[in-house]
């Protein structure tokens, strides 16, 4: 089968909520990472063939295909395409899976794929409605379909929700989600005091740094936090960041290398997607990656760092429990509890970084996968060349 290369992968520092990209219109955060990926790895922009991108709540700034906008702005070939996908916080992972199989199909030899996301402007729960919505609203997405009614009932559908449900099936107690986020906090300090994010980041005007890590965190303030549903386990330390950003990967065929004189850094060893009950939502990482494992023939043991996107604690923490892997080689730059969630932007973001980290350590193999909105979960596994 043909093979589909990571010629360079970039993202922008991510800003916390209200912070320094917070005011920055989404096509030009888009925009700047576009621009960088391009400068970086070479190739010729008129010779790319499709630019995929994720985001979510595509309202306002963020609608009308982000992905061309965004292509332009950058002041990039006007010939070149644009689309927008949306396969919740798995969104510009998905990018990647289309833009890989657009290669390994022999349908394009120079795609990119990453995604943007600015939640300070747009709000999840303004833009979707969904973040606390019980089914049965006037104004959530499954409000007025009898056939969802009929087949899972009144059962609120949201990721509090389905966090919780996690939490109390897995046994996972809040001491032990403050504990882990305790220690997301300090592997992201650790990785941006040691440089370990300078070579795929590039810095947006002052923004130069993720800005979510937080130095003064304490186990002892965590436990003073109210939960988020009453008579729950989670609270906001537990939690993924609301956060602004934007990444992208650009991937190659062997003729697009050999022709414009790329550099292959890793390739793509497999691709999947599954999905599981909608109600719990976001344990879908936990079957996707036993189907992954089984259709490669890899073990836990041959990876050797693991990206899981850490939209609660409790998510990462069931995923440990139920597949035995070394919680050492899972997310060792923090995740993002501490490094924040831009939506969107997260899938190809988590992919940068599991690049860089594998070049940093020499490892071979890498996974991601990461919780999704409907029950879903992609998973990619990259081999370092």
């Amino acid at each position: 089968m043909p093979e589909a290369y990571i010629v360079e992968a970039v993202r922008t520092p991510v800003g916390r909520r209200g912070g320094g990209l917070s005011a920055v219109h989404p096509a030009d955060l888009g925009a700047h990472i576009l621009k960088a990926l391009m400068e970086r790895s070479g190739a010729d922009p008129a010779a790319v063939e499709d630019v995929v991108f994720g985001c979510l709540d595509t309202v306002g700034p963020q609608a009308g295909d982000i992905a061309r906008t965004a292509w332009l702005a950058a002041g990039l070939p006007e010939e070149v395409p644009g689309v927008t996908v949306d396969r919740q916080c798995g969104s510009s992972q998905q990018a990647v899976h289309f833009a890989a199989q657009a290669v390994m199909s022999r349908t394009s030899d120079l795609v990119v794929a990453g995604g943007v996301q600015n939640m300070s402007l747009i709000p999840i729960a303004y833009a979707s409605r969904q973040a606390a919505t019980p089914l049965g609203l006037t104004d959530g997405p499954f409000a007025g379909s009898e056939r969802w009614r009929a087949r899972y009932g009144d059962q609120p559908v949201n990721q509090f929700n389905g966090a919780e449900l996690i939490a109390a099936k897995w046994g996972v107690t809040r001491e032990a989600m403050e504990e882990f986020a305790l220690r997301s906090h300090q592997r992201a300090i650790r990785a941006i005091d040691e440089g370990r994010f300078d070579r795929e980041v590039v810095p947006f005007g002052d923004v130069r740094h993720d800005e979510g890590p937080r130095r003064d965190t304490t186990l002892e303030k965590m436990a003073g936090l109210k939960p988020l549903v009453d008579g729950g386990r989670l609270t906001a330390a537990v939690s993924s960041q609301v956060s602004d950003g934007a990444s992208a990967l650009l991937l190659a065929s062997e003729r697009a290398v050999r022709e414009h004189g790329l550099t292959p850094r890793a390739r793509i060893h497999h691709l999947s997607v599954r999905g599981e009950d909608p109600i719990r939502m976001l344990s879908a990482p936990i079957p996707a990656t036993a189907h992954a494992l089984k259709k490669t023939g890899l073990t836990l043991d041959e990876i050797d760092l693991v990206e899981i996107n850490e939209a609660f604690a409790s998510v990462v923490l069931a995923w440990l429990k139920e597949t035995g892997a070394d919680p050492e080689k899972v997310n060792v730059n923090g995740g993002a509890i501490a490094l924040g969630h831009p939506l969107g932007a997260t899938g190809t973001k988590l992919m940068t970084t599991l690049l860089h980290e594998l070049e940093r350590t020499g490892g071979r193999y890498g996974l991601q996968t990461m919780c999704e909105g409907g029950g879903q979960a992609n998973v990619t596994v990259i081999e370092r060349l």
